[in-house]
């Protein structure tokens, strides 16, 4: 065995590039700057562990496990890739205006993680998004200390103590956008802020016909349960209008589901939600964000795959030339001035910069059953016909020395004992039988 063979096994190449790998003791290694990271700026997980857990009279710091272990350097590194992507695609493709991310503080409520994404992004505006009045408290505290144009997206279900509080973080002079995502909402905006004298900024999120029919998408498509219908929409705009704050109106927002597949799906909901942009636009709205919520995905299992519910078929630039070339196309169609691109990528942030580790506290082993030739003798007697052949099969592939065939006939075996077995026609022994008789193949051939 080697740590080549393990990385293979585990598959960390796939899923943990390009911040995990297996370093040439066998022990996972965390390379904090992702590709930027030098031979010895890599951090062996195993003397993290050894340090933290051994007792204190032995130099460590003596912490019970399970940990939690935290790598606030992946975290700066996924900040600057994500706006390395879209700087890179905004300048590409001739886009005329910028990107400018927000963390939604539900994905990791975890201070140091909040604290630490507005540290790391303040220098290119990153901004907090909240969902709810204890999140909001959370996100107005810590953007004190980011970039003045860092956006505070306010959504979620809001009553009068929300907006008043999100009204507030205003004259605090956060950059502050109320969301509505219902219609009734809007009468409570516009009442609380004429009573506090503070001229709010409104978003308002779109029900879009594009749907994500994966795991993650069932608050996705017009039966979704979050945003606004376009009969919705045009009814706020009316309303605004009537009131004069349609300059007010300032930002949309969607969300096409969380764990997006593919860019294809991707480049369908930007584009459709750029249609309504440009329409606000034509409707006398004063907007200038277009914010493209969540669903930028992590591949979990590294195959890579866009028919997983726990993978995705693209990487980071992908997904942002794929953003910003459906925006862009819409706006240029339309003669429309190009929006300030927003975000709200949670996951895709914070996923690979902890790790949990816990003991094992136990093992399994497996042990193959012995056959003699008379027990096998026995065994093939008892089989079907088809079975039999599949025996006759694998045993000559063997004698051939067909690793790859001695597999296929293998498994057909197995499968067909299996339904002789439900069917009642072989009994548990004879079953076990074809256990062994498959286990001693595979180790024979040197199959995992």
């Amino acid at each position: 065995w080697s740590p080549e063979l393990s990385s293979d096994l585990y598959r960390i190449d796939g899923w943990g590039a390009p911040y995990f790998t297996v370093n040439s003791s066998g022990d996972i290694s965390v390379r904090p700057h992702g590709t930027d990271t030098l031979p010895h700026q890599e951090i062996d997980l195993l003397k993290v562990v050894k340090k933290a857990s051994d007792p204190i009279n032995s130099g460590g710091l003596g912490l019970q496990l399970p940990l939690v272990v935290r790598f606030p350097d992946v975290l700066k590194n996924r900040l600057e890739s994500l706006q390395s992507a879209f700087d890179y695609a905004v300048q590409s493709e001739g886009y005329e205006a910028h990107y400018q991310g927000v963390y939604p503080v539900k994905c990791n409520q975890d201070r140091f993680v909040v604290e630490d994404i507005v540290k790391f992004g303040s220098g290119f505006r990153f901004g907090l998004e909240a969902g709810s009045k204890p999140e909001l408290l959370l996100a107005m505290s810590s953007l004190c200390k980011g970039s003045s144009e860092g956006l505070l997206v306010c959504n979620g279900f809001k009553d009068a103590e929300y907006i008043s509080l999100a009204l507030v973080a205003r004259k605090l002079q956060l950059n502050t956008v109320i969301v509505l995502e219902q219609e009734e909402e809007l009468d409570l905006v516009i009442d609380i802020s004429r009573k506090m004298a503070v001229q709010p900024v409104i978003g308002l999120r779109a029900k879009l016909r594009t749907k994500h029919s994966g795991h993650f998408g069932s608050t996705s498509g017009e039966k979704g349960k979050f945003g606004l219908t376009t009969t919705q929409i045009l009814r706020v705009v009316r309303k605004l209008k009537e009131s004069g704050m349609l300059d007010c109106l300032q930002l949309l927002h969607f969300h096409i589901g969380s764990q997006i597949p593919s860019t294809e799906l991707l480049a369908d909901g930007v584009g459709e939600a750029a249609q309504v942009y440009s329409e606000l636009v034509r409707l006398g709205a004063g907007m200038k964000f277009i914010d493209i919520g969540g669903g930028l995905g992590i591949d979990y299992d590294g195959t890579k795959s866009s028919d997983s519910d726990v993978s995705v078929g693209y990487g980071l630039q992908d997904y942002a030339s794929t953003v910003v070339q459906a925006v862009r196309f819409v706006c240029d169609r339309k003669n429309v001035k190009h929006p300030v691109i927003c975000s709200e990528s949670g996951r895709a942030i914070v996923s690979h910069h902890s790790v949990l580790i816990f003991e094992a506290v136990s093992s399994t082993t497996t042990r193959s059953q012995e056959l003699s030739s008379m027990s096998l003798h026995s065994f093939v007697e008892k089989l079907n016909d088809d079975a039999r052949a599949d025996y006759r099969n694998l045993s000559a592939a063997a004698i051939r020395g067909e690793y790859d065939t001695c597999m296929l006939y293998a498994d057909q075996l197995k499968q067909r004992c299996v339904d002789q077995f439900k069917d009642g026609d072989l009994d548990i022994e004879q079953l076990a039988a074809v256990d062994a008789v498959c286990d001693f193949v595979s180790k024979a051939i040197g199959a995992s």
